[in-house]
């Protein structure tokens, strides 16, 4: 890589990718209309390597991703949400019509997405015919394998459109890369790749898809996968694609098979060339078509410099008015910054930025309230004085200050090398963000010489987007604020009229209760209903302190007493059995040892646990499907004892959001909410340390398992139980099914 030219390893750097205005156009519609889902946007988007490259950047940052890796174009825009997507979108359908387009080669780029749609749409196929487990990966592998040739046409422009030009087919055009660049363009698709944070795996799949046959034999599935759908994707006869060591890569593959493949995938790719206005190619032609960008010459100069200078200044402000609109509708102020982040890469090729807010009353600059970025910049408290830093300069001038600037203004420093080096730069922009005349801040971007000679014709530019960032901030502030009071009124609103309904509900429930004993005491000592009734008077009586609880404050978490979570579920079972599961034709299965199994955890908060999974299986399973549930004493986890709770169920599954409800809030998108159940179950359970895991497939059923912390000195040898506890549990309750 350090052999390629600077211009290229700018543009890898700032992940520019140009971006079909079709796609665009309609991506914008869809985030505007309330009946969208993700599913959707998700399938639109896959259509885009530009909007591809934005979406898993910006869902990957250290600004939005919370543990594992998000790899799914679905997953990604519901970490980021429709307000920022639309930015993003926005952004670049704005840049697509004011970009500088210079004298540069004009390029038809029809043939190249049509070519990354259909590999697409065949590795695709491939994963699901050969089990590969991740078959949207596959699809935005297959989509993403030659997005370097898109960067470094935007990076060389014409010396890359000749050679483009020359070539016969993309095999001819990979080795002249590596001849006169020193890397091709499946090596730039690779570092982008990496760039993402995405699983090695993804990388190798655009890396390898030029490796000959009997090299590909040894990669990963996903790799091979990749690697045959580019083979058939440029070829008419199935078996020319497969010889002796790529057929046995895909074995259990017939030739048959591949072909239906192909068909449905040229299909599909047809489809979507229609719908955003593209020519796909015949079928006939698929084995002539080189699926390159096509140069069809050079473009005609736009016309005199002041032309070319008003053009400029009306598409800066095109830029910047839809980045302003979309900003003061973001809700928190880490969305502001990431929204900001993301409009710098678009709009100015600015990758790697960071944020110093002004404190008026020090007047220091720091970073400390920012989050995604480096702690250098949380740990600065900069004078606002202009020779201590380039920063501190843009603030006392109300200027853009660059390092590469023939500027006496401020000296260098060594704080500015530090920013720089954290910034992954050798140079340091510093746009300073106002709001009618006042200071919030400066805007901090790593950049080199070159990129700096580009945007030093935009410095307007630049310092109107500092403007709008710091009236951005400012905004958001204020909304806070008075956010803030409003919650706080009707919070105290909410809480009077809470106490009210408490008292209201307190009284039935205390009659309730009243009742039970006294139909306890009329009942024979013998008879068997006593223990339900106990039961129905304990549910009752945390029921009342559900709503007791409406009307006070969360009090300080104290000591949990222990209890035996066997005959918490038989009670349980005794009450709910019946109307959940018997009635509905659903099989109940308890494997409950005999010994007892003390827990120190809130009881209340268990049964809340197990009323709340019990009611969301009984809903999804059928007449005829079972539940099983079952407790393991003495589980060793991270140096603990547990007694594990497992809940089993044959029923439909559930999805992976539904799933990812358990471990995070439930938060409103685009279509119906799901997993306010689980939702409640996960938050109780954070609240208990009460570990869970969760496995689910499709049709083939759901495992919850939770492990409850165990009583200290509790662990009971068997067959050494007390002899009431044994009389106790000698019923016909205790019993497997």
């Amino acid at each position: 890589m350090h052999n390629l030219p600077e211009s290229v390893r700018h543009a890898m750097q700032s992940g520019r990718v140009p971006s079909p205005p079709q796609i665009l156009l309609r991506l914008l519609q869809l985030v505007d209309d309330d009946g969208t889902t993700m599913a959707e946007l998700a399938r639109l988007v896959e259509q885009d390597p530009g909007l591809c490259t934005r979406v898993l950047t910006a869902a990957n940052s250290s600004a939005v991703r919370r543990g594992k890796e998000l790899r799914s174009i679905e997953s990604c825009l519901m970490a980021l949400g429709t307000r920022l997507v639309r930015s993003i979108a926005t952004c670049l359908s704005v840049r697509s019509l004011f970009e500088e387009r210079g004298s540069g080669p004009e390029v038809d780029l029809s043939d190249f997405w049509t070519h990354s749609l259909l590999v697409a749409e065949i590795s695709r196929g491939l994963a699901v015919a050969t089990g590969y487990p991740r078959a949207d990966e596959a699809y935005l592998a297959g989509l993403l394998h030659d997005v370097g040739e898109l960067i470094m046409l935007s990076a060389l422009g014409e010396p890359y459109a000749q050679l483009l030009a020359g070539c016969h087919s993309e095999s001819a055009l990979s080795a002249m890369e590596v001849e006169l660049l020193g890397a091709d363009h499946g090596e730039i698709g690779t570092w982008l790749a990496d760039q993402w944070h995405l699983d090695s795996s993804f990388a190798d799949g655009i890396l390898f898809h030029h490796q000959p046959a009997q090299q590909i034999v040894g990669a990963a599935q996903l790799a091979q996968v990749v690697w045959l759908a580019h083979a058939l994707a440029d070829c008419d006869e199935i078996p020319e694609a497969l010889g002796g060591a790529t057929r046995q890569m895909f074995a259990d593959i017939s030739n048959s098979q591949l072909a239906a493949i192909c068909t449905q995938g040229a299909q599909r790719m047809s489809m979507v060339a229609d719908a955003i206005g593209m020519a796909a190619p015949a079928a006939s032609d698929r084995g002539t078509a080189r699926g390159l960008p096509r140069v069809l010459g050079r473009r005609a100069r736009a016309g005199s410099d002041a032309q070319t200078e008003i053009v400029s200044l009306i598409g800066n402000k095109a830029l910047l008015q839809p980045l302003q609109d979309d900003l003061l509708a973001l809700d928190t102020d880490a969305e502001v910054f990431l929204a900001l982040r993301e409009a710098a890469r678009i709009l100015f090729d600015l990758s790697q930025l960071a944020f110093l807010l002004h404190d008026t009353a020090e007047d220091r600059l720091s970073g400390q309230n920012v989050g995604g970025q480096a702690a250098i910049f949380s740990q600065a408290r900069l004078l606002c004085e202009a020779h201590r830093s380039l920063a501190a300069a843009a603030v006392v001038s109300n200027q853009v200050q660059c390092s590469h600037a023939d500027r006496s203004l401020a000296p260098a420093s060594l704080l500015d090398v530090q920013f720089a080096r954290a910034l992954g730069s050798n140079g340091l922009l510093c746009i300073p963000m106002t709001v009618h005349g006042t200071t919030t801040g400066v805007i901090l971007a790593g950049l080199g010489r070159d990129q700096y000679a580009a945007l030093s014709r935009r410095l307007p530019c630049l310092l109107n987007f500092g403007r709008i960032a710091g009236s951005s901030l400012e905004n958001w502030r204020r909304a806070q604020q008075v956010r803030v009071r409003t919650e706080e009124d009707a919070a105290a609103r909410f809480l009077r009229q809470t106490r009210r309904l408490v008292h209201e509900a307190g009284n039935p429930l205390t009659i309730i209760k009243g009742y039970l004993r006294i139909l306890d005491g009329k009942l024979p000592p013998e008879a068997e209903v006593h223990r339900e009734l106990n039961v129905l008077a304990e549910e009752i009586e945390r029921v009342s302190s559900i709503v007791r609880r409406m009307s006070e404050l969360p009090a300080a978490p104290t000591g949990d007493a222990a209890f035996d979570i066997g005959d918490l579920l038989r009670e349980l079972l005794l009450l709910y059995r019946q109307p959940l599961f018997d009635a509905r034709g659903i099989a109940v299965q308890t494997l409950l040892p005999a010994q007892t199994l003390s827990v120190a955890c809130d009881r209340d908060s268990v049964k809340q646990i197990m009323l709340n999974l019990w009611k969301n299986a009984a809903e999804a399973l059928a007449s005829g499907q079972r539940i099983r549930m079952s407790l393991t004493g003495n589980v060793l986890h991270q140096g603990r004892r547990y007694v594990e709770l497992r809940i089993e169920d044959n029923g439909p599954g559930m999805s992976e959001a539904v799933i990812d409800a358990i471990y995070r809030p439930v938060e409103t998108r685009l279509g119906e909410p799901r997993g306010v159940g689980l939702s409640i179950v996960g938050a109780l359970a954070r609240r208990q340390a009460i570990p869970v895991t969760c496995r689910s497939q499709p049709d083939s059923g759901t495992v919850i398992s939770f492990l409850l912390p165990k009583e200290t000195g509790s662990d009971t040898v068997p067959g050494q139980e007390s002899k009431a506890h044994q009389e106790k549990h000698a019923s016909p309750d205790r019993r497997q099914e």
